[in-house]
């Protein structure tokens, strides 16, 4: 009802905008009847016989494009792109901008408006070429930018993505190095796939020069070096994320503890085990840790260190692992009562997410550097609680 209202009341306001301007030339007089059009009348029966889709149409027809309607049909336009009627949108979008009588500003304005008609259509090519064009007309050139940057990111255009932010730098003042580091690694990861990991090395590089603070990067680095056979570059690679991003470093333990053990160098590792234990650390690292202590000084220990540890940090997780180091120290039927509490843990980390977005609280077990939900960069952080990290 709201919609229909909307539209009954443009005629009107088109009508005494023409009224108003007469009325600034000559002196106030008393208006003369003013004769219904036929048009009004029939997009008015189409609203009664709940055709609104028709009546729609008429009222579009009925707006004449002047100086006084512009932005009726910018506001029209942009109404229909939030209801979702992209295709409405560009009709009239495009309808304002075949009109020779727009000055400049408006027809910048009815472009942009345009361009977010064919982003949110799905048509890159056409948002893009817009954009690009209203990139020198201010006061659209940020945003304008930004959905340039959006617009590459879908196509995964990293290298025209890289430049953009660049120049939205420039703009703004705002850095950007955080997502730029970001897609430097996306170049890199592509490079690896291809086999040329050279490229993908330097590409690594250029993000840390461009973000010091990139974990993904970290990460990277050192995959491909445990890759190639050189443990000692990737445990130096991993050991970074530690001043990076504590959140991130259960990613990268489970790879250092194998790089440590190819090494021999079982000693250093039993040290920063320890310098862990005392740290509060990601559930799954204190598995791994329960592991370690396991291997040096027996199941005992191992279950010692957890079951101090549940006390403090109630968790399904380090209950499953703890389970788990029992089962094989108790009598069969005593094992079996364990089985059936190993199997109810197992089904609730089975179906539980480990990390969830800060910003819009997209979950999901796996980690995305770009959330898939609201598009965000390296805002998935692992969940804390009984289920979580």
């Amino acid at each position: 009802m709201l919609l229909e209202s909307l539209f009954l009341l443009l005629p009107v306001a088109a009508v005494s905008g023409w009224v108003a301007g007469r009325r600034g030339k000559q002196e106030i007089e008393l208006a003369p009847k003013t004769t219904i059009s036929p048009i009004y009348l029939k997009g008015l029966n189409y609203l009664l016989n709940e055709q609104p889709d028709k009546a729609i149409d008429v009222f579009i027809q009925l707006l004449e494009v002047d100086t006084e309607t512009i932005e009726t049909h910018l506001a029209l336009g942009s109404l229909f792109r939030r209801r979702g009627e992209v295709d409405r949108a560009i009709r009239i979008h495009q309808n304002l901008i075949a009109r020779p009588n727009l000055t400049k500003e408006q027809r910048s304005d009815a472009l942009f408006e345009l361009g977010q008609d064919y982003l949110r259509a799905g048509l890159l090519d056409r948002a893009e070429s817009l954009f690009s064009d209203l990139i020198s007309h201010n006061p659209h050139t940020e945003i304008a930018l930004n959905h340039l940057i959006d617009i590459y990111q879908q196509e995964r255009d990293w290298e025209k993505a890289i430049e953009t932010a660049r120049r939205l730098e420039v703009k703004t003042g705002n850095k950007q190095f955080a997502r730029i580091a970001h897609y430097y690694c996306e170049l890199a990861e592509q490079a690896e796939r291809s086999g040329d990991k050279v490229r993908a090395q330097k590409l690594i590089k250029k993000a840390l020069t461009t973000n010091r603070a990139s974990v993904r990067a970290s990460l990277l680095e050192g995959k491909l070096a445990m890759q190639s056979g050189n443990d000692k570059a990737a445990i130096k690679a991993w050991l970074r994320i530690e001043q990076q991003d504590k959140a991130y470093l259960a990613e990268a333990i489970p790879l250092l503890v194998e790089c440590y053990q190819r090494l021999g160098r079982n000693e250093e590792l039993s040290e920063y085990l320890e310098q862990l234990m005392s740290d509060k650390q990601a559930d799954s690292t204190i598995v791994i840790l329960s592991k370690q202590i396991q291997k040096e000084n027996g199941e005992n220990a191992a279950a010692t260190y957890l079951t101090e540890t549940l006390k403090a940090k109630p968790s399904v997780q380090l209950l499953d692992r703890l389970v788990e180091l029992n089962i094989k120290q108790v009598s069969d039927t005593e094992s079996d009562k364990l089985q059936v509490i190993k199997d109810v843990t197992w089904k609730l980390l089975s179906n539980s997410h480990i990390y969830q977005c800060n910003i819009c609280g997209f979950s999901s077990r796996q980690l995305y550097w770009q959330c898939p939900g609201c598009r965000s960069w390296e805002s998935l952080k692992p969940i804390h609680g009984l289920e979580g990290e």
